[in-house]
């Protein structure tokens, strides 16, 4: 009877609840709404976070499976570490090579090929995963043990799914991969054996692999040294890690003792391993943060707007009290209403985040190259929902409901308000948090913009990059240059060139063999580059001294930037000057600087102008294996002659494949890519946090003015200014603010070396860095202020006076 009549009070108090909050549409919706985003901000990074870091690989016993790395170094393994490790831990673990790679594919001859994820696997890979094929057959340990012996390949289950629309003819049919001869591979052609599983898209979340193939068919698998290969340890039941590490080691300095690791690292892998991991674990951190405090100040927000209102219900309180109701059941009253209002906000949140998550996603990689996340829902995902929406409710809904069952009925049916105090000090929590998330915000907004503004050296706009692969290894430099000069007649071009491969795409080549005068080599890396005549200009490089270089130059004849002279010459005019090389390619070599040119970003962004050798590609053998071609055009939008310059290059040389087109401003901005989402999302959430604040202090002033309603119309009646009125009204209030943004600042600055990492060129001590969070959180206080201020001054000390 007892449970039933419970469920009773619960029906009664839901009833009266959403009474209440029609009665108050505008408040209800601005505390929903605020909260929604909240929440579906938070659910969405942990959606996020869950399909990067937590969800598991859909494999026989995830728990048991590690990734094996050098301690100190990211790079990866050769094929023959493997090799000598894998005997050594067999009766204990079973080791798993895997190599990634974005390759080319046709499946029609020589046809316009298509980029493809491609996982170099281990043919016992499968079968130890406890996988079954879809269709067909899977890898197997047969299918591994020579290098180059067996070409065959499966399909994932969801690129099957995409490309082929599940068509079961699929199996026996080919692929043929490549080729690409900057890493050695051929061109071959690999029989499609079978479908992997639905839901296994390889070991590295963000990537969906396309094809499995076995691990001995990487083109490097016999190089000393190529690490190519990520190293996945897979345990034996009931066999712990550190033995299996241990023994690794000593097999590694057994075999090349010189060459060996100080150390080795295991990291559990359940969930797989990638690199997206490395790129945005700071960034994730830093979101989920900022999040976090949103999340806080929505809280704080409906939690004195709740309290604002109980204490306006304060008589209703007190007859309730008067007439024997008790403490939890004012308790339940007040929390039924929090629990709506959090339940409303639970489900425009999570519709939110179906919305935001994938967007975010959609944004961290290059089009040409998206991450592809799975963002279904889980228990994870549901446990962290629920248990979200109760420490909303528990945040923001507990306060006010103790507070309401503590009131004293004849004080509260005497005055008819009381006075909450501790709201002005959650409105100083609320503004530190604010400041704090403002803060960031501008720190990541200034990166951002001091990246985006960097100068790079070159002229971007007009470009256009067409990356080409040669189906015969080592074409000569004349059909390249038969390509340009035909590539220079297209209409709509202005000029064209050629290179190794476009600048600020991540590709680069160092020497640390430069010697002066028959000196030894000092400790600078200089950086080289293979172009054409004329790459300079259509680059929109200056030259500075000297002369571009030409095709009647004898071997040896390079141009260098300004930062090699001031690196190898002092600064002093190399014109004429000459360097021998020490090392690798350039080994014996001797060169002459026949032109300067100006310094322009080679590889990355963020790292400073770097000594550039550019040689010229008839130098040497005059064979070229690969490159790219450069075309200025005079279009707008360069992508607009992609398609007729494809099939120019194709018409003119077939042998030529364009693998890739790519726009030199395109090319820059994959460079932002991180730095734009961090300003874009702490751009919104600081948006969020800021109207939020500034609803929280309208809440707290418009409760305040009701309250001192009477005392403000003495105030009138005896000549008050509105000045005073308005001084009397905000100066708690105000001062609380400033507490905060304090408090604020105090953290920021904490917050600042946590977060140095992801900063460019940014100095939070900067003046831009206080000012703009301080001026942002003033106006929002000043905007919240004016509405109850202008009540305020309106009050009617006759009809404020005859009420009371």
């Amino acid at each position: 009877m007892r449970i039933v009549a419970w469920f009773d009070s619960l029906r009664l108090d839901a009833v009266f609840g959403w009474r209440q909050l029609n009665r108050r549409k505008v408040t209800s919706a601005a505390a929903i709404l605020s909260l929604a985003l909240a929440i579906g901000s938070c659910t969405s990074a942990f959606r996020i976070v869950n399909a990067l870091f937590l969800r598991p690989l859909p494999i026989a016993n995830p728990k048991r499976l590690y990734e094996l790395t050098r301690a100190g170094s990211t790079a990866g393994w050769p094929y023959t570490a493997f090799r000598q490790m894998r005997p050594t831990v067999k009766d204990a673990a079973e080791l798993i090579p895997v190599s990634n790679a974005q390759i080319d594919v046709t499946y029609h001859g020589d046809a316009e090929a298509e980029k493809a994820n491609v996982s170099f696997v281990a043919g016992w890979m499968f079968p130890d995963f406890g996988l079954r094929p879809a269709l067909g057959r899977l890898l197997s340990a047969s299918d591994d043990l020579k290098s180059g012996t067996s070409p065959i390949a499966v399909l994932s289950y969801d690129y099957w799914t995409r490309r082929f629309a599940r068509d079961p003819d699929v199996i026996g049919s080919t692929v043929r991969m490549g080729p690409d001869w900057r890493i050695g591979q051929t061109a071959k052609a690999f029989d499609i054996v079978g479908v992997a599983p639905e839901g296994f898209t390889g070991t590295e979340p963000g990537t969906v692999t396309a094809i499995f193939v076995p691990a001995t068919m990487q083109a490097m698998v016999d190089v000393p040294y190529a690490g190519v290969y990520q190293m996945f340890v897979l345990l034996k039941p009931g066999v712990a890690i550190d033995p299996v590490r241990d023994r690794l080691l000593a097999a590694l300095r057994s075999a090349e003792p010189s060459k060996a690791p100080r150390a080795l690292v295991t990291e559990p892998a359940a969930a797989g391993s990638s690199g997206l991991r490395n790129d945005y674990a700071y960034a994730l951190a830093a979101l989920g943060v900022l999040v976090g405090l949103v999340l806080l100040i929505a809280c704080v927000n409906v939690a004195n707007l709740m309290a604002a209102q109980a204490a306006a219900r304060a008589t209703e309180m007190a007859l309730r009290i008067a007439i024997g109701a008790g403490r939890r059941r004012l308790v339940q009253l007040v929390l039924v209403e929090s629990t709506m209002l959090a339940l409303f906000a639970a489900a425009f949140g999570t519709l939110f985040a179906s919305w935001s998550a994938p967007l975010v996603v959609a944004r961290i990689n290059p089009p040409d190259n998206p991450a592809r996340l799975f963002l279904s829902a889980d228990w994870r995902v549901v446990t962290f929902g629920l248990g979200l929406t109760f420490g909303v409710i528990l945040l923001f809904g507990l306060a006010p409901a103790l507070r309401a069952s503590r009131l004293q009925p004849f004080g509260a049916l005497r005055s008819g308000a009381t006075r909450l105090r501790w709201m002005h000090s959650l409105i100083s929590v609320q503004a530190a948090f604010c400041f704090l998330v403002l803060f960031v915000a501008g720190l990541f907004v200034a990166t951002f913009h001091h990246l985006s503004d960097l100068p790079t050296g070159i002229s971007a706009s007009g470009l256009l990059n067409l990356n080409i692969i040669p189906l015969r290894r080592n074409e000569p430099v004349a059909l390249w240059e038969e390509t340009t000069e035909h590539l220079r007649k297209v209409p709509g071009v202005e000029s064209a060139a050629f290179a190794d491969w476009p600048v600020l795409d991540g590709y680069s080549y160092k020497t640390t063999g430069v010697s002066i005068n028959g000196l030894p080599p000092n400790d600078v890396t200089a950086w080289t580059m293979n172009i054409s005549p004329g790459w300079t200009g259509v680059m929109g490089i200056p030259l500075l001294a000297g002369r571009d270089l030409r095709l009647t130059d004898p071997p040896g004849d390079v141009i260098v930037n300004e930062e090699f002279a001031k690196a190898f010459f002092g600064g002093e005019n190399p014109i004429g000057k000459t360097f021998q090389g020490t090392a690798g390619a350039m080994d014996g070599r001797q060169f002459e600087i026949v032109g300067l040119v100006r310094n322009a970003r080679y590889r990355y962004l963020r790292q400073a102008m770097l000594p550039v050798i550019y040689t010229a590609f008839h130098d040497g053998k005059g064979l070229v294996q690969g490159g790219t071609f450069v075309v200025r055009t005079r279009a707008k939008d360069p992508l607009a002659l992609a398609s007729l310059l494809r099939a120019e290059i194709r018409r003119d040389q077939p042998t030529f494949r364009v693998t890739s087109i790519q726009t030199q401003h395109a090319l820059i901005n994959v460079q932002t890519i991180r730095e734009r989402l961090l300003a874009l999302l702490a751009l919104f959430f600081a948006t969020v946090a800021l109207l939020l604040a500034a609803l929280g202090l309208y809440g707290v002033l418009d409760y305040s003015v009701f309250q001192r309603r009477r005392e403000i119309g003495i105030r009138i009646a005896v000549g008050a200014q509105a000045s005073d009125l308005a001084r009397r009204v905000t100066f708690d209030v105000f001062s609380m603010v400033l507490l905060g943004a304090i408090a604020g600042l105090s953290l920021g600055m904490v917050s600042a070396r946590y977060i140095g990492s992801l900063l460019y060129e940014v100095k939070p001590t900067g003046i831009s860095a206080l000012a703009l969070p301080s001026l942002a959180l003033i106006a929002a206080a000043i905007l919240a202020a004016l509405p109850p201020v202008i009540r305020a001054i309106r009050i009617d000390p006759v009809e404020v006076l005859r009420s009371e």
